[in-house]
């Protein structure tokens, strides 16, 4: 079975990180729940690679962070979410919004996304106090808006390729990305050099369709040793949370949706799951037997 994955390594002689991501499955994944037309599939499936990167330098397999990018386009916030185990999860706000494709025939996703807005980053360690870095907006089309965030919020020049290719039937055929991160002290020329690199992975989902994350790592570092990790779609969400949730209503309104409703229906945004309550079982949250 098919398993989305990151490899890791350094190259030109330790002086710049490689990432190299193959997230097909964890997009095919989202595509299946949340019923992604193609651009929104591209969108939200730009922005979970982009967050299992971050996720991986993560030092604490418990520390997490969520991605927010709201750029006021018709598809509306993409949110995703995910932890140092590269446990992730996400949803784009309007997962049905589609547009035509750019005159390039590529999805415009700068168009569903917006142009106009932020790239928000929280990262939670632990330590009660937790990070927030933002940056605004490039393009909408994902990779040089982390580009810049790394910029400016983190101040680590970063080049990034990222792609999803969706087939005729809408499902994932390719998915993934490639980060270059030079190590602090790196100069104009080694800069320059990476971002020549970059270039030569516009069209990365179609590699990895291809030929494999692992034939592109073996291409930018033959021959040198690398770490593989995981990268898997979970939701932290649960039927205790929900009644947690219907509690905070308080009794007397969740009484009048289940006078209205017939049920309360709590639905998890990032999973697609509905978790459902009758009368008697709702009332029995209150301490009331029907």
């Amino acid at each position: 079975m098919q398993k989305s994955v990151i490899y890791k390594t350094l190259i030109i002689d330790g002086a710049v990180s490689l990432a190299v991501l193959d997230t097909t499955a964890l997009v095919g994944e989202l595509v299946e729940r949340h019923g992604l037309s193609p651009v929104a599939a591209a969108a939200l499936g730009r922005t979970m690679t982009a967050t299992a990167y971050l996720c991986s330098w993560l030092k604490d397999e418990k520390a997490t962070l969520s991605v927010t990018v709201n750029g006021g386009g018709v598809g509306g916030k993409i949110c995703t979410a995910g932890d140092g185990s590269l446990r992730l999860r996400g949803f784009a706000g309007d997962p049905c919004a589609d547009l035509p494709p750019k005159p390039n025939g590529k999805l415009d996703v700068g168009g569903y996304v917006g142009h106009t807005g932020t790239l928000t980053v929280a990262i939670d360690r632990g330590e009660g106090i937790p990070y927030v870095g933002s940056s605004e907006l490039v393009s909408g089309e994902i990779a040089e808006d982390f580009s810049a965030y790394f910029l400016t919020s983190e101040q680590r020049p970063t080049a990034i390729a990222l792609g999803v290719k969706i087939a005729p039937d809408g499902t994932c055929a390719g998915a993934g990305g490639v980060f270059l991160q030079p190590l602090p002290g790196a100069d104009d020329g080694l800069l320059k050099e990476i971002e020549n690199l970059i270039g030569n992975y516009s069209e990365i989902s179609s590699r990895i369709e291809a030929d494999g994350a692992l034939a592109v790592l073996e291409e930018l570092a033959p021959g040198l040793p690398y770490e593989e990790r995981e990268i898997s779609f979970r939701c932290t969400c649960s039927r205790e949370k929900a009644e947690g949730l219907i509690v905070s209503l308080g009794k007397e309104e969740a009484a009048a949706i289940l006078a209205e409703q017939g049920e309360i229906s709590v639905l998890c945004h990032y999973c697609n799951t509905a978790y459902r309550f009758g009368k008697e079982e709702t009332m029995r949250l209150f301490g009331e037997d029907q």
